[in-house]
């Protein structure tokens, strides 16, 4: 049990990886010395079910790269594909189209784990390849309703049929993939996939990989009847009692980081300042509240960025569009960016996804924002 604690805590202790958690955790406790709150608060400030949602797909996913099936596809999948940029964009069209379906952040728990696999049996740039799929997800999913937080809330308060919503968000969406596939273009040369010798692979495991997919389905099943507890409660049970090891490797400064984001971005989008500075800008339609979608995303996150202006607009076309766009840029803007992140455990990741979504915002804030202008 000791080196089970000790490799837990490891992740969680000042390092090079976790330098975001304690910066959280700093802002954290600068809020609680000027404006405290009763200890209540602060849990209620937390999004439970997001957060246990998350749980689970780490665990599920650790024990899917356990199974050895990652690898597996991985290689069988670079036996295939030759082109290091015809595999690139392999991986972004696949994200972007998955992402529309189940969400973001599932998107990245498959296909991420992937790619690190790739990398670890050819010669490729991980980080610039996270980084454009971390800008797929983001792209793909605001196509429709289900594809992210900020556009289920968007619907359900807008009471607009699936199919309209899709509509809508159709014109902007085009403009971001088509503005995604000249990143990769760009970004990605067309080069032939230099293979590393050849290392020894996982066992592989189709018991687990059996146990571990249906796991994920029936979790992703669960969340959909609203029946978090239950589903999280079986998915940790299962490991506890088969494969504990799934569950010490699991990053749990991921979700520890999450919850600090939750703490202190709702802290700051609940600042007499900030609300008072939004009722001050002409930023009830059109192009105003695109822009302020796309600003306050970069400040703090586009979910509770939709959340917050949702009381302050009355364009929901541009207010879904705003937010949306402001997931690009910086690494805060969503929390998909986060996620890609973190999974990638590849050095460089954030300096490599700033220079990337950084113009790839500015690009597409112009391109998309023509929409509200002509």
């Amino acid at each position: 049990m000791y080196p089970v604690r000790r490799t837990i805590s490891a992740r969680l202790l000042p390092n090079p990886d976790n330098w975001l958690l304690w910066l959280l955790g700093a802002v954290a406790l600068l809020f609680v010395l000027l404006r405290p709150l009763p200890f209540p608060a602060y849990a209620a400030l937390v999004d439970w079910q997001t957060l246990g949602a998350l749980a689970g797909l780490l665990i599920i996913t650790k024990g899917l790269e356990r199974s050895g099936i990652l690898q597996r596809t991985a290689s069988r999948l670079l036996a295939r594909m030759t082109d290091m940029r015809r595999l690139a964009l392999l991986l972004a069209a696949f994200s972007a189209s998955l992402s529309a379906v189940v969400t973001n952040d599932v998107s990245l728990f498959l296909l991420v784990p992937l790619t690190r696999s790739l990398a670890q049996q050819a010669k490729l740039p991980l980080a610039r390849l996270v980084v454009l799929e971390a800008l797929a997800v983001n792209a793909g999913s605001a196509l429709t309703p289900i594809g992210n937080p900020q556009n289920l809330f968007l619907w359900q308060s807008s009471g607009m049929s699936f199919a309209a919503f899709v509509a809508m968000m159709a014109p902007v969406v085009a403009i971001m993939l088509v503005l995604l596939y000249g990143a990769v273009l760009w970004l990605v040369p067309r080069k032939h996939i230099e293979l590393k010798p050849p290392a020894e692979l996982e066992a592989l495991s189709l018991r687990w990989f059996a146990i571990s997919g249906g796991l994920l389905l029936a979790f992703l099943a669960a969340l959909a009847l609203h029946q978090l507890v239950i589903a999280l409660f079986l998915v940790v049970a299962v490991y506890l009692l088969c494969n504990r090891q799934a569950l010490v490797q699991t990053d749990w400064a991921l979700l520890v980081i999450i919850g600090l984001m939750f703490v202190d971005l709702r802290q700051l989008a609940d600042l007499p300042l900030v609300n008072a500075t939004l009722k001050s800008l002409p930023i009830d339609h059109g192009l105003g509240t695109y822009l302020a979608g796309i600003a306050t995303s970069q400040v703090i996150s586009n979910v509770p960025a939709a959340i917050l202006l949702e009381r302050h607009v009355h364009d929901l076309p541009a207010l879904a569009a705003g937010v949306s766009v402001g997931g690009f840029g910086f690494f805060v803007g969503s929390l998909a960016n986060i996620i890609a992140l973190r999974l990638a455990q590849a050095p460089g990741a954030f300096g490599e996804f700033h220079r990337i979504a950084i113009p790839f915002l500015l690009e597409v804030t112009i391109a998309a924002g023509l929409l509200y202008i002509l």
